[in-house]
């Protein structure tokens, strides 16, 4: 019998994950069973229990990933030099998440953020999944207060605010407008930035 390549493996792997993922995000995580998963990725049982030995092992891969992922780009993101104005900078990362996964989408709209709140209800009530989303968060948080300690030597922002509040509440928006795009209708990355762009040019009575 000829020897499955990794290359192989690591595809059929990549295609059930995949396959799951959307699966998930248009039903839950728990609301979509094993045979919705089978039927989402066109393999037997056996092919995926290969790989996976249950819904919840698939689910963990899944939120893991996911993480994983986010974290990426926001760290990616964190490190341009010099940092870009607010408005551009959460737009782009938001941009790179609704980018990520082509193939999880609705016609022409991401479900990447619905995965992501879906992720973020898994780590209420899964320990592990919960301490990879605080090491992560730690991380970003950590990135970004770099980004908005150059603003403010560069004099973009006032320095009397402590940089992590700010970082915080840029990765808030970030999340919150992810939370909308999930949820509603006639959400673009463009509204956010607008908004933003108009709120950080306010001028303020003295």
């Amino acid at each position: 019998m000829a020897r499955v390549s990794q290359e192989h493996l690591d595809a059929r792997r990549r295609q059930i994950l995949d396959g799951a993922a959307l699966c998930f995000a248009r039903n839950g995580f728990h609301a979509a069973s094993m045979q919705d998963v089978l039927k989402e990725v066109g393999l037997s049982a056996g092919a995926v229990y290969r790989y996976f030995r249950g819904k919840e092992e698939l689910i963990e891969a899944i939120v893991s990933e996911v993480l994983d992922e986010i974290r990426g780009i926001f760290e990616a993101a964190a490190e341009q030099s010099p940092p870009p104005p607010p408005h551009v900078l959460v737009g782009k990362v938001l941009g790179d998440v609704l980018d990520l996964k082509p193939g999880l989408t609705d016609g022409a709209k991401s479900y990447y953020p619905r995965l992501m709140i879906q992720v973020w209800t898994e780590t209420l009530r899964n320990d592990g999944l919960s301490a990879i989303l605080q090491e992560g968060y730690v991380q970003v948080r950590a990135a970004w207060v770099r980004v908005v300690e150059g603003y403010q030597k560069a004099g973009m922002m006032r320095s009397d605010v402590p940089a992590d509040h700010v970082a915080r509440t840029m990765i808030a928006l970030a999340q919150g407008f992810a939370a909308q795009y999930a949820l509603f209708d006639d959400v673009a990355v463009e509204m956010l930035q607008d908004g933003l762009r108009a709120l950080v040019s306010m001028d303020l009575p003295s």
